[in-house]
């Protein structure tokens, strides 16, 4: 029972360079991470360009906990649990639309897209009653904390906590760097969400992500072929998509030279020298409007930006070149939903999102050549971890071998398991500080 589960206990699974295999696999451990980790931080639903119209609606979750992300009649964005205040219906699946108002598949009560209750079917029945219009027990309820920061919708279950940029701590520039990139300072998700439903734990899922080490071997039916084909082809003339697939072949040696940086909560981002070049000709409209806007050390600073992957714990991780972010939804201990969305540059090339498209296609649609091969080793590790054979996961590399500066990011090589200690130092001290 997870009252069984004392704070000590969980404690004693994170270790300083080791972690026990239980954090993957108890399912009472994971019902406490909905609450404590996805009920706490602050977490990614959605950008407000999916909701760009008063009554568009984007249905999601956060955690264990169904949501929907509205924009009102009178232009604000809100973020709702999906659930009627009269019998708890769903309102909306798991889609997104537009609604004059949301009306209630059961026994058809009526809300503004604020939440706000506008009409029950027989009221006269309530007179008198806290279940009315115009009573707040009667609405739906919102969630206890919302955010916008630059477009991007974060929310959070729990009514107290740090401020969003303080949270998000050095994974602001790189939030920043994605809206930068844009002529007009402003990006729009396009496209429908690509789906994966993976049966392994979603911690698997994130930490992969940084996992630099596993690409040359897990993905080497990818970028073999590719760098085969890449020698008939010049630097210049070299399509994009077999420049994309060599990357997953990047040597060791040039891994240990990239790094990470962590921060506090466990966010991180390595550096770019492993992740697909994207060059700009600095003659081009593009880069002219954004010299215009920025001046052209700012400019410079912007596009030189190169970020293999940034992560924001618990929920997403992107690709600011690429245009690509990843979103964690966990479903249960072994199931996890990940989704691939792309987004638009406003006032650049149609040409960068067209590449966004091929390289999602590429890499994380039903018909790619790199996913299959992670959807395979997350199966292997969930399997696997559940057999008798050890009790502990590995994080020894590189343990104590970092930089830390004034803020608290910590710096090492793009080999170290810093990035994984980094985040069970947060995963601990949201499962046991509450």
């Amino acid at each position: 029972m997870l009252s069984e589960i004392s704070k000590t206990e969980i404690a004693a699974l994170v270790e300083k360079d080791r972690v026990h295999k239980r954090v993957y696999t108890d399912p009472d451990i994971f019902d406490l991470e909905m609450k404590r980790v996805w009920g706490q931080a602050w977490v990614f639903v959605g950008h407000e360009s999916q909701v760009s119209n008063p009554g568009d609606y984007f249905s999601t979750s956060i955690g264990a906990q169904a949501v929907i992300m509205t924009r009102d009649k009178e232009g604000k964005v809100n973020v709702l649990f999906n659930r009627c205040s009269h019998k708890g219906a769903q309102l909306v699946g798991d889609d997104a639309g537009h609604v004059g108002q949301f009306r209630c598949p059961y026994h058809g009560y009526v809300f503004e897209t604020d939440g706000t209750l506008a009409h029950i079917p027989q009221e006269e029945g309530y007179k008198g009653s806290d279940f009315c219009k115009g009573k707040k027990e009667a609405n739906i309820r919102k969630v206890p904390r919302m955010q916008l920061y630059r477009g991007f919708v974060f929310a959070s279950l729990s009514a107290e906590g740090e401020e969003l940029e303080t949270w998000l701590g050095p994974t602001l520039s790189s939030l920043d760097n994605v809206v930068d990139r844009s002529p007009l300072g402003e990006i729009e998700i396009c496209g429908g969400r690509l789906r994966y439903l993976h049966d392994a734990n979603w911690k698997i899922l994130l930490e992969n992500v940084s996992d630099n080490m596993h690409a040359q071997v897990t993905h080497q039916s990818a970028y073999q072929p590719a760098t085969i084909l890449g020698k008939d082809f010049t630097a210049e003339n070299k399509p994009l998509e077999i420049a994309m697939l060599e990357t997953f072949g990047s040597s060791y040696d040039l891994i240990e030279r990239a790094k990470f940086i962590t921060g506090r909560n466990g966010h991180s981002y390595a550096d770019g020298a492993i992740t697909s070049a994207v060059t700009h000709d600095e003659k081009s409209t593009y880069v002219k409007d954004l010299i215009a806007i920025h001046g052209n050390e700012k400019t410079q600073e912007i596009l030189n930006m190169s970020r293999q992957n940034t992560i924001i714990y618990p929920s997403i991780a992107f690709k600011s070149t690429l245009q690509t972010i990843r979103v964690y939804r966990p479903l249960s201990v072994n199931k996890t939903i990940q989704e691939t969305w792309t987004y638009r540059l406003k006032g650049a090339p149609d040409e960068f999102f067209e590449n966004s498209i091929r390289y999602n296609q590429l890499v994380f649609s039903p018909s790619s050549i790199a996913g299959h091969d992670d959807y395979e080793a997350y199966h292997r590790i969930q399997h696997g971890l559940q057999t008798q054979g050890l009790d502990w996961v590995s994080q020894h590399r590189l343990v104590d071998k970092h930089s830390e500066n004034n803020d608290g990011y910590k710096e090492s090589s793009g080999i170290s398991d810093m990035v994984f200690r980094n985040k069970f130092e947060a995963w601990k001290q949201y499962m046991v500080n509450v």
